[in-house]
């Protein structure tokens, strides 16, 4: 896959995970931010969150299996699922020894996995940046969108893995500011240049839990319920409120489940706000870790 290096000038590393090639950004030193990227996105979504913070920070953006530069196999070898994920993420997190003090980046579906993490090791996270994502059901006031139903019928599987219609959409819809340009839309693709690459893009959406025999409803349910644990941490929520799937619904229930968040809208911004908005986003990302240093936080929690 070949990305422009002024795009994405990182070092790649991989982790085995059971034979498949689980890639991943470690770059920069000092305190760590783990960036977990949705759906069709990949680690190339944070690049530039990377290349800001990573001469101050430690800098962890895995790619999904089946996503950016990661293994793409087959159901044969690769289940597909929520619980996968996170156990994925873990056993990167594992690996890397980091075991504390960790600031979580969460975008689209990368929100369900990172908080699914969180809710199986609490102790480890100690600050949540969240960008137009979920860690909950769809909320009771919002419909499950169509463009995401037909995506889930025959039809929508044969224009997905058939003419990346996904991942190609998305580019356009999912930035509302300014249309991006093409080689950045060139890149946002190019993982996804095949019917066999396509296949995470499909069943990310087919993994979705919506009734209570699906695969994955009840981790979504736990996590759901136990999101109160996490009011007690920093939390900065960062939302593109153009955004068709998750809108102010999403924001709503955010809200609700943590009450102390440090919440910013942006009113012209869509899906990839860190596209319609990146410098904004930093600025407040950098106000926002200046604001709750770790060792304040751990004094917090001594106290309590």
């Amino acid at each position: 896959m070949d990305i422009p290096a002024d795009l994405y000038p990182f070092e790649h590393h991989y982790l085995n995970l059971d034979g498949l090639k689980y890639h991943y950004l470690d770059e920069g030193q000092g305190e760590t931010m783990v960036m977990v990227h949705g759906n069709p996105t990949w680690s190339f979504y944070y690049r530039e969150l990377v290349k800001n913070f990573r001469d101050r920070y430690r800098i962890i953006v895995p790619d999904h299996i089946g996503c950016g530069f990661s293994d793409k196999p087959g159901d044969d070898r690769y289940p597909y699922t929520l619980q996968r994920r996170v156990e994925d993420l873990e056993a990167l997190l594992d690996h890397l020894g980091l075991h504390e003090n960790v600031t979580l980046v969460l975008h689209d579906w990368g929100g369900m996995i990172g908080m699914a993490l969180a809710h199986r090791r609490p102790e480890r996270i100690k600050r949540l940046v969240l960008l137009n994502t979920a860690a909950f059901h769809l909320p009771q006031t919002k419909s499950f969108p169509w463009q995401l139903w037909l995506t889930r019928t025959p039809l929508g599987s044969a224009l997905v893995r058939g003419m990346n219609a996904f991942s190609a959409t998305a580019t356009r819809v999912c930035v509302t500011r300014q249309p991006l340009e093409p080689r950045i839309r060139k890149a946002y693709t190019a993982p996804y240049d095949n019917w066999n690459n396509r296949i995470a893009t499909l069943r990310f959406v087919q993994d979705i839990p919506l009734r209570d025999k699906d695969p994955g409803y009840k981790l979504v349910s736990d996590v759901e319920t136990n999101l109160g644990q996490f009011d007690a941490l920093p939390v900065l929520i960062c939302w593109g409120l153009k955004d068709f799937v998750f809108d102010k619904h999403f924001l709503a229930t955010w809200e609700k489940r943590l009450p102390s968040a440090q919440i910013h809208r942006f009113a012209d911004c869509g899906h990839y706000i860190l596209e319609d908005a990146r410098d904004e986003v930093i600025a407040l990302m950098e106000e926002f870790l200046a604001a709750n240093p770790l060792d304040d936080q751990a004094n917090k929690e001594a106290a309590a």
